[in-house]
């Protein structure tokens, strides 16, 4: 038996309730972990809410990092003891977890379990949205909202390093600090200011290459009218809901645009995609282009009150539980 938390229907953060499951033996393919740190990320929101479809109950959770206490049938690349972390299917929120080897990949001495929690889905967010969705390179102008969350803090560190001109969109003075000091630019107060007015006046009416959203609703149509002609607009998240539905004509109406609605697990289904990626990034992280700072630490059974928090965008950098 270990504990975790889980969610027996849709509902606030109250619907996390910490319990005792059954583990058993890694199966074919398998590897079992003993959670060190598990990762907290909007994506375990949409979950929680059923934004996001679940079969109930279930134990919410995507990344973890921790060391291998047992390898089912199969297995070659994992022995136990092994340091590893891993974003893949469910169950992550738990002391320990079997999942397919195929999710999992070393963690070099030089990262703390901390670190590994956090790098993998947001880390490998911010390397699929610079590097396949959108290849930032040299001059580009680039707008991130919500520049001061963890996935904003990297898009801003990487694509500073890359040499693009980063405008991050933040709630709270505190957070432009937190922006700033990432790698943005510029940084526009989004509860003050109209963003796409701002932009144009930094850009000096040139606009942007690429916007990365993760808000969604909030921010929409309003990104558009940041772009540059043949710019793309690229929808990952929808922190303050969904984007509704809308006329695909208004892309040519702003200047021929493109518009992607990109996922994570899309780009990492197949696994040597997978290794290219998470060598790109802890290459990135060895040259100093991207910096995973150490997260804010909870105790798993504090999984609610973390919720609540994100959910009210009371946090800013990366978060983990610790079992």
């Amino acid at each position: 038996m270990v504990k975790a938390i889980r969610v027996h229907h849709p509902g606030g953060p109250e619907a996390l309730q910490l319990e005792e499951v059954d583990l058993p033996a890694p199966g074919p393919g398998e590897v079992q972990i003993r959670h060190r740190a598990i990762g907290v990320n909007f994506i375990d929101i949409y979950r929680r809410t059923g934004a996001y479809p679940a079969q109930y109950p279930f134990i919410p959770g995507h990344e973890g990092a921790g060391q291998i206490v047992a390898v089912g049938e199969g297995v070659t690349d994992f022995e136990e003891g092994d340091r590893v972390a891993y974003v893949g299917a469910l169950g992550g929120y738990s002391e320990a977890r079997n999942i397919a080897a195929d999710s999992v990949i070393h963690l070099p001495k030089s990262v703390s379990y901390e670190q590994g929690a956090v790098m993998m889905l947001k880390g490998l967010t911010a390397q699929y949205l610079l590097r396949r969705t959108f290849r930032v390179k040299k001059g580009h102008r680039v707008l991130v909202h919500a520049g001061a969350g963890g996935v904003g803090q990297l898009l801003c560190q990487w694509a500073d390093a890359l040499g693009a001109k980063v405008i991050a969109t933040v709630g709270s003075p505190e957070k432009a600090e937190i922006a700033l000091k990432a790698g943005a630019r510029d940084v526009i107060l989004y509860r003050t200011e109209k963003f796409e007015e701002r932009v144009k006046e930094i850009t000096k009416g040139r606009l942007c290459d690429v916007v990365y959203d993760g808000v969604g609703r909030a921010t929409f149509p309003a990104s558009l009218d940041c772009l540059a002609p043949f710019g793309m607009f690229v929808s990952f998240g929808s922190a303050s809901g969904p984007i509704e539905s809308f006329d695909i004509g208004l892309l040519a109406q702003k200047g021929s645009l493109y518009a992607t609605r990109p996922s994570l697990f899309n780009h990492i289904a197949k696994r040597r995609d997978y290794e290219d990626m998470a060598e790109d990034m802890l290459h990135a992280m060895k040259r100093g282009y991207l910096t995973i700072e150490p997260p804010q630490s909870f105790p798993l059974a504090e999984a609610a009150q973390v919720h609540a928090a994100l959910e009210s965008r009371q946090t800013t950098g990366s978060i983990v539980l610790i079992p």
